[in-house]
C-alpha cells in the first residue's frame, strides 16, 4: 500500500507531501489542475518515462519518494531526475540502497498497477493477459500449470541426456587414450588458479627490470620529499606555500580553502615519498626465482597453446576432461533407453499442456460473460470481448498463447486489446477485470486517472460502486471529476493550482489537500454545479451534496455487507444502487 508521496520540483510541483490511507483515495479539482501530474510523479518514481520538461522551470533536479508497507515491512524508491545537456539522466534508491530502472520495474509490477489516460501499462502484453487468465482460472489450474512446468522440465532433462549420449557415443573409442594423456598433461602442470600466468608474467617483468625500478623510485623520492641538489622536492615547495598561505589567511580568509588544498597536496606528497621510499627497500635482485618464473611462464603458454587460448580454459578443460573419463566408465543408459524416456516425457507433457488448455478455455469462457457484463454498466453496452487462445511450442507455461480481444464499438472487429482500446477504455477494461477478481489479485494498489470521462450519472454510480468493491481489498487511488465517485472516497484530496509572486515575479504551483468533512461537502457541491468559485455555489449543489454523502454512506454499508459474504453472481454487475 502507498503510504506517502514526496514530491519536488516536478513539472508545476514545488513541494508536495502527500499521506494516503486505505481503501478508495480520490483527487479533485477543476480541469487542468494537475491532478494527472501527481499519478504523473507516481509513475515516474517506479520507473515511468520522463524528459526534461518534466523538471520545473528554473530547477536542476527533481525528486520523487514513493513509501510503501508491505508484508515485508516499510519500502521507499526514491528517483533523482537531474537535468543535462542533452536532456536529462535518473538516480534511483530503493530501499535505501542504489537501483536501477530495470530493478523498479520488476518490483512495480507487483505492487502498483497505473491505468492513465494514453497508457496500456502491462494490461496490453500477451504474457501479463495470460497470467491473468491463469489467476482467474483459480486454484485447480495454477496446479495443472504446475505440473505442466514440472513435465516440461523433466522432459528437457531426458533431451539433454539423450542429445550429450548420442554425441559420446559417435566418438571413437581412440579417444580415450587421447584423454587419458591429456589429464595426465593438464594434472602435471598443477593448473590452480587461472590468473596465474598474467601474475607471473607481471612478476617476470618486475624481476627484469629491479635496478631501473630502484633507480627510478630514488628519482621520485628526491623529487617528490628529499632532493639532493640544488632543487627543492615537492614538499619542500608545498611547504613555503603553505607557509605564505597560512600568513596571507591572517589577512584574508578567502584563500582559506586554496591552504586546505595546499596542505593536503602536502600530506599526499609526503605519503606519495615514503611509500616509493618502502617500496624500492623492497625490491631485490633474484636471478634464480627469475629463471623459475620464465620457465613456469613458457610451460603455461605451451599449455594453453594446447588447450586454450586461455588460462582458465585449460582448466575448464581439465574439469571437462575429468567427467568424460568418468562417464566413459560408467554404465549409462542405452541410447534406446533414453530414447523411451524422452518419449514418455514428451507425451506427459502434451497430456498436461491439453488438460491446462481445457482448464484455460473453460476460464476464458467464464471471464468473457462476466467481464461483459462489467464493461456494459461502464458506458461500454455494446462491448466484444474474447479470449484468443491459439497453440504454440510447449515451455513452462504449457502451449497456450493467450490474447484479449477487444471490440467496444458496433461493427468494429474484434482486435487486440493493445491494439484497438483507447486510454479511456483500457482504464474501464482494468477496473471491469480487476472486479472481476478482485480477491485473488495481490497488486496492493490500483491507479485509475479519470475513468469517468464523458459518462452518465447512472454510469458513474456504476464505476463508484465498482471503485469501492475493489477498495476491499486493495489501496485504490482514483482522479475523477464525478461528484458520485467522490463521494464514496474513504480520503479525499482536493489539487489546485495558483500564481504566486508579483507580476514581475510570478509562478504557477500545484497544491494538494485533504477535505475534512465540511471541506467535502463544498467541493462535491462545486463538482456538481461546474461553478469555479465554492462561495457561489448555489443552495440546491449544496443540498445534491449532502444527499450524495448521505447516500454514498448507506451505499458502502450495503457493499461492506456483500463483501464479507462470497462473490456475487455475474448479474449484481448490473444493478446501481445510485440509481434514481
Amino acid at each position: 500500500m502507498l503510504l506517502r508521496l514526496q514530491i519536488e520540483n516536478f513539472a508545476l510541483i514545488d513541494s508536495l507531501d502527500l499521506e494516503f490511507g486505505r481503501g478508495l483515495n480520490v483527487l479533485t479539482g477543476e480541469t487542468g489542475a494537475g491532478k494527472s501530474i501527481v499519478l504523473d510523479a507516481l509513475d515516474a518514481v517506479l520507473g515511468g518515462k520522463t524528459s526534461r520538461r518534466a523538471i520545473r522551470t528554473g530547477a536542476d533536479r527533481a525528486c520523487i519518494e514513493a513509501t510503501f508497507a508491505l508484508e515485508g515491512g516499510i519500502v521507499a524508491c526514491r528517483r533523482d531526475l537531474i537535468a543535462s545537456r542533452r536532456g536529462s539522466r535518473s538516480k534511483y534508491r530503493f530501499d535505501g540502497r542504489a537501483a536501477n530502472q530495470k530493478d523498479v520495474l520488476h518490483w512495480r509490477d507487483r505492487v502498483v498497477e497505473i491505468a492513465a489516460q494514453g497508457q496500456a501499462v502491462q494490461l496490453g502484453q500477451t504474457p501479463h493477459q495470460r497470467e491473468l487468465l491463469d489467476l482467474y482460472g483459480g486454484t485447480k489450474l495454477l496446479e495443472v500449470r504446475d505440473l505442466v512446468a514440472t513435465a516440461f522440465d523433466r522432459w528437457q532433462q531426458a533431451e539433454a541426456a539423450l542429445a550429450e549420449r548420442r554425441e559420446r557415443d559417435r566418438q571413437q573409442v581412440q579417444q580415450l587414450d587421447l584423454w587419458t594423456f591429456q589429464l595426465e598433461e593438464l594434472e602435471n602442470a598443477q593448473l590452480d588458479s587461472p590468473d596465474e600466468l598474467d601474475d607471473l608474467e607481471r612478476e617476470a617483468q618486475r624481476l627484469s627490470h629491479v635496478v631501473e625500478l630502484q633507480q627510478q623510485s630514488y628519482r621520485v623520492y628526491q623529487a617528490l620529499y628529499d632532493s639532493d641538489d640544488d632543487a627543492a622536492a615537492a614538499s619542500d615547495l608545498l611547504g613555503d606555500a603553505e607557509a605564505v598561505l597560512d600568513d596571507m589567511v591572517q589577512f584574508d580568509d578567502r584563500v582559506e580553502s586554496i591552504l586546505t588544498l595546499v596542505r593536503e597536496a602536502l600530506v599526499r606528497v609526503e605519503e606519495a615519498g615514503q611509500q616509493i621510499n618502502a617500496y624500492a627497500d623492497d625490491l631485490e635482485v633474484d636471478p634464480e626465482r627469475l629463471q623459475a618464473v620464465n620457465e613456469r611462464v613458457r610451460h603455461l603458454k605451451q599449455i594453453c597453446r594446447k588447450y586454450g587460448p586461455t588460462l582458465a580454459d585449460a582448466i575448464d578443460r581439465y574439469r571437462t576432461l575429468q567427467g568424460q573419463l568418468e562417464d566413459l566408465d560408467s554404465h549409462d543408459r542405452s541410447v534406446e533407453a533414453l530414447e523411451g524416456l524422452c518419449q514418455s516425457r514428451r507425451e506427459e507433457l502434451h497430456t498436461a499442456c491439453q488438460q491446462l488448455t481445457q482448464l484455460r478455455r473453460q476460464a476464458a469462457k467464464q471471464l468473457e460473460s462476466r467481464l461483459v457484463n462489467a464493461l456494459k454498466p461502464l458506458a461500454m453496452e455494446k462491448v466484444k470481448f474474447q479470449v484468443d487462445i491459439a497453440p504454440i511450442a510447449p515451455n513452462r507455461t504449457g502451449s497456450d498463447r493467450v490474447t484479449f480481444l477487444l471490440s467496444a464499438n458496433p461493427g468494429e472487429p474484434l482486435q487486440p486489446l493493445s491494439e484497438t482500446a483507447s486510454g479511456g477504455e483500457m482504464s474501464r477494461f482494468l477496473l471491469a477485470l480487476k472486479a472481476c477478481f478482485s480477491e485473488v489479485d495481490d497488486v496492493a494498489t490500483l491507479v485509475f486517472d479519470e475513468i469517468d470521462v464523458g459518462v452518465s450519472g447512472r454510469v458513474a454510480g456504476t464505476i463508484a460502486e465498482t471503485l469501492y468493491r475493489l477498495s476491499q481489498n486493495h489501496q485504490v487511488l482514483c482522479v475523477t471529476h464525478q461528484p458520485l465517485v467522490a463521494a464514496m472516497a474513504d480520503r479525499h484530496f482536493h489539487v489546485a493550482k495558483q500564481a504566486i509572486g508579483d507580476r514581475d515575479d510570478e509562478r504557477t504551483i500545484v497544491s494538494v489537500r485533504v477535505l475534512d468533512e465540511g471541506q467535502r461537502r463544498r467541493e462535491l457541491a462545486q463538482l456538481a454545479s461546474g461553478q469555479g468559485d465554492l462561495e457561489s455555489t448555489d443552495s440546491a449543489a449544496s443540498a445534491f451534496a449532502d444527499e450524495l454523502l448521505d447516500r454514498a454512506s448507506e451505499v458502502r454499508s450495503q457493499l461492506k455487507r456483500s463483501h464479507a459474504k462470497a462473490i456475487d453472481d455475474d448479474d449484481r454487475t448490473s444493478q446501481h444502487l445510485f440509481a434514481p
